[in-house]
């Protein structure tokens, strides 16, 4: 199963250029991951299901098509994923938001958990997990692990830029989560940080060192 789609939009691409460079301040970086989460969920959600929906418009009335039953949750690994909620709200505003946190042991690199808090229907739903940097895979695939333990069942991963060691970790963790990625970046350094990436992303969202 190929679970893997890489952004090769042009729009996509010039803005994440953009997002990895030094001179790039907090508001322009949280715009920007705004924005390009917006892009990406624009393609992401092609597979939302459809029904017939009878309407009335100034001329006649008409069967159309509208987004089927439950629509969407978006869980963000905080706190960095927090920076991709308002963009894919800006496309689907009736979707309900979770919140995972999560935190990387320095030395270990492993995630540890300190909060989830899920919508009550989220087994209903096509949930959509957000974080920007996908690095070694750890935090994402415990985040989806708790999300089944939930009962959710269709998790789509949206992430801006990734590790191939990260990819290759989730893939074979959950190989029934459908992965978006803007960049697969070159490899982990010694320090687990994406290389060439863009920093921490929660940092430059937030304004944090």
């Amino acid at each position: 199963m190929n679970n893997l789609t890489i952004f090769d939009h042009p729009l996509i691409q010039h803005k994440t250029t953009i997002l990895r460079q030094t001179t790039t301040s907090n508001k322009e970086f949280r715009e920007l991951v705004e924005e390009i989460t917006m892009l990406m969920c624009y393609e992401a959600l092609r597979d939302l299901p459809l029904e017939d929906v009878e309407i009335e418009t100034p001329i006649t009335k008409t069967t159309q098509k509208m987004i089927k039953g439950k629509k969407l949750a978006v869980v963000p690994i905080l706190r960095a994923g927090l920076g991709m909620v308002n963009g894919l709200l800006q496309l689907v505003p009736s979707a309900k938001v979770g919140h995972i946190g999560m935190y990387r042991d320095e030395e270990t690199l492993e995630p540890h958990e300190y909060y989830c808090k899920l919508p009550a229907d989220i087994e209903e739903r096509l949930i959509v997990v957000v974080d920007p940097m996908l690095a070694t895979g750890g935090s994402a695939i415990d985040a989806i692990r708790q999300i089944k333990g939930y009962g959710g069942q269709h998790i789509k991963f949206l992430c801006m830029i990734a590790a191939p060691e990260g990819i290759k970790a989730l893939k074979e963790a959950h190989p029934d989560v459908e992965i978006y990625c803007a960049n697969v970046d070159e490899k982990l350094n010694e320090n687990g940080y994406i290389v060439p990436g863009l920093g921490d992303a929660g940092d430059r969202i937030f304004g944090t060192k």
